[in-house]
C-alpha cells in the first residue's frame, strides 16, 4: 500500500480513536445541564453515561468477530456512520427516552470503529513500523480520556 494512502488511513482512525473516548468521557461535565434541560432523575442521568460504555463494551468482541469474517474496512466505515449519525441525534434529542437510546446506539458504532482501528493499522503497517503507529493510535486515545473535562468545560460554559 502506498506511504500517502496508508498516512491518510492513519489520520482516519487517529481522529476515530480520539472522539469515540471523548464522546464517553466528555457528557459526564454535561450531565446536570442535560438533567435540568430534560428533567431527568439521578438514575437515568447515570443511564446517560453508562449506555454508551455498556453498549461498547457488549459490543466490542462480537463486532470484532463480524468484522473478521465481512472485512474490517465494512465494519470500520459502518461504525464511524453510526457513530457520526447518533452523535448527532444526541445533540437533537427532544426526550431522554431518545437521548439514551442514542447514546447506546452511539456506543455500539463506537464498538464498531475500536474493534476494528487496530486491525486495520495492523495489517496496513509493516511491523518495523507497527509499534510506532501503536503508539500513536494510543496516545489519541489517552489525548480524547484527557481533554473530555477541559474542552466540554468551554464547551457547556
Amino acid at each position: 500500500m502506498e506511504k500517502k494512502t496508508r498516512s491518510l488511513i492513519l489520520i482516519f482512525i487517529l481522529i476515530t480513536s480520539f472522539v469515540n473516548p471523548f464522546m464517553g468521557s466528555a457528557v459526564n461535565l454535561a450531565l446536570p445541564h442535560i438533567s435540568r434541560d430534560m428533567g431527568l432523575d439521578a438514575v437515568q442521568m447515570s443511564w446517560v453515561a453508562m449506555s454508551f460504555l455498556l453498549a461498547s463494551a457488549v459490543m466490542m468482541v462480537p463486532f470484532g468477530k463480524w468484522a473478521d469474517l465481512r472485512g474490517r474496512k465494512k465494519v470500520f466505515v459502518a461504525g464511524t456512520a453510526l457513530f457520526g449519525l447518533f452523535s448527532l441525534l444526541c445533540a437533537l434529542s427532544p426526550n431522554g427516552g431518545v437521548l439514551l437510546t442514542a447514546r447506546a446506539i452511539q456506543g455500539m458504532g463506537g464498538a464498531m470503529m475500536f474493534a476494528t482501528n487496530m486491525a486495520i493499522l495492523i495489517d496496513i503497517y509493516p511491523p518495523q513500523e507497527r509499534g510506532r503507529v501503536i503508539g500513536i493510535n494510543v496516545t489519541a486515545v489517552y489525548l480524547g480520556l484527557s481533554l473530555a473535562p477541559v474542552i466540554s468545560g468551554f464547551m457547556i460554559r
